[in-house]
Parts: C-alpha cells; sequence; structure tokens
C-alpha cells in the first residue's frame, strides 16, 4: 500500500498561486528539475532541460520543440510577441529571458514587463513539462492577469489535456482552482462548441458550512450550461444593473449631465 501511494504521488505536480517574481538572469548547470516547484522558480531551468522535447498540440498537428510551443502559446494569449531564454554569454551557465512585447521593436529582460508574463509563464512550462499521465494541481492560474488572458487559459487547458509527445497521447489531468469567471464562461463556451467533451469536465464550488467548507458538483450539460448554480456564485449581476440604470435615470431627471 505504502509503495502504491509513493508512485501515485510521484506523478501528483502542484503549483502555488503565488509566483516567484522574474529574475534577471537564471543559472542552470544541466539539472532536470522534476517539476517548476510550488512558486515557479524551476520554470526555467524546466525550460532548458527540456529544449530537445517535442510536443504537438493534439492528434494531427505538427509537432515543435519544446521552447517554441511556449513562445507560441505566449504569442497566443496575446502576452508578448516574442520570447527567447539565451546564455548571457559563451561558455556560461547564466542565461536571461528576452520578451518584446505587442508594438515594441526591442526585446527587453523578463522583469522590465508586465508581471502578468512572469506569473503565467510557470503555468504553461509546467502544463507541458510534466511527464505522461500526470496530474497537475494549480491555484489561480489566473492572477495578474486581465480577463480576455483569464478566458484563454481554458483553451489553453484543453489543448494541454489533448497533446502529444512522441506520437503518444500524454494523458494530462488538471484539477484547477479558479476565481474567475471569464475562465469559467469560456469553459462553458468550449463545451458548447464540442470543443471539449462534457464527460471530461467537472466542476466544484466550494461551500462553506458550519462544520467546515464541503464541494458541491455543479451540474454542466452537453450545451454548457450550468443547472444549478450556487445563489449569488458572481455576485449580484442584475442587481447591481438596475441599480445602476435606476440611478443614472434618477440623476438625468435632476438635469446632471454624463459629461460633469
Amino acid at each position: 500500500m505504502n509503495l502504491a501511494i509513493e508512485d501515485c504521488l510521484k506523478h501528483v505536480h502542484y503549483l502555488g498561486p503565488l509566483r516567484h517574481r522574474p529574475e534577471r538572469s537564471y543559472t542552470w548547470s544541466g539539472e532536470n528539475p522534476d517539476d517548476v516547484g510550488f512558486a515557479g522558480e524551476n520554470a526555467i531551468k524546466a525550460m532548458l532541460s527540456a529544449s530537445d522535447r517535442k510536443i504537438s498540440r493534439g492528434p494531427n498537428k505538427r509537432t515543435k520543440a519544446f521552447g517554441i510551443m511556449i513562445a507560441e502559446w505566449l504569442k497566443d494569449l496575446k502576452l508578448i510577441e516574442s520570447f527567447q531564454v539565451d546564455p548571457i554569454a559563451p561558455n556560461k551557465r547564466d542565461y536571461e529571458v528576452l520578451v518584446r512585447t505587442m508594438g515594441s521593436q526591442h526585446a527587453v529582460n523578463l522583469p522590465d514587463v508586465g508581471f502578468g508574463v512572469s506569473q503565467v509563464l510557470p503555468v504553461l512550462v509546467q502544463c507541458f513539462y510534466a511527464p505522461a499521465w500526470a496530474t497537475i494541481i494549480m491555484e489561480q492560474p489566473e492572477i495578474h492577469l486581465h480577463p480576455e488572458v483569464q478566458a484563454s487559459l481554458a483553451d489553453l487547458f484543453v489543448e494541454v489535456i489533448a497533446a502529444r509527445e512522441n506520437g503518444q497521447d500524454r494523458n494530462t489531468q488538471l484539477i484547477i482552482e479558479s476565481h474567475s469567471e471569464h475562465f469559467l464562461r469560456r469553459l462553458q463556451r468550449l463545451i458548447a462548441e464540442r470543443k471539449i467533451d462534457r464527460k471530461d469536465v467537472a466542476a466544484y464550488f466550494c461551500k462553506p458550512e458550519p462544520a467546515g467548507s464541503v464541494l458541491q458538483e455543479l451540474d454542466v450539460d452537453v450545451f454548457g450550461h450550468i443547472k444549478n448554480w450556487p445563489e449569488n456564485f458572481f455576485g449580484d449581476e442584475l442587481g447591481d444593473l438596475v441599480a445602476m440604470t435606476k440611478k443614472a435615470m434618477e440623476r438625468k431627471a435632476s438635469g446632471e449631465s454624463a459629461n460633469a
């Protein structure tokens, strides 16, 4: 039993909600980390050690080098225009991460761009670096990302479970803890569009109870509808809209201008 549990836990990889701040240089001596680390501290080392690996985005899709796959996804998320990890000098163990943002002509060091890039980078690397048949647990992958990118994470995760390596399915399982409405809405859409099968998705709401929190399964149908929304799951959106409209009408009736 002990050996079975130990073997099972070897396939579990965890990434926490607060990732390390980006650094101006990274030292890599050729080691192969098990994963990116609890705070993503090994993300660049993992990328460098995986430079010879090739991943495809799914069946009948072109295989690409690991680093190219990561760079493409950062671009697909509309966070950067280009991304590369280069040695600082020949025959040295120190590397720098250079990125070029949208509309910029020059690449800069990773700490010199928005914080969101450095926060989502360990998410991307972990998704494709973990070995086949891995279970990846992530907390708040959407942190420091604007709503459009938060939604696009659902596209990423659907692709992760369809990815292949060496001609074989990677069979990755993802357990995601998120507070993002945008992420959940996109996931519902992907179910409706048949880009992911309903049977491959399970959604739960963590409900506080006097004796402690319990998980309530959300009933998601094949059209992406959730039949048992918890009360005020995303706040009172309709109530806020009604209150705002009512107050705006009252202020306009009193002669107040929208440009005041």
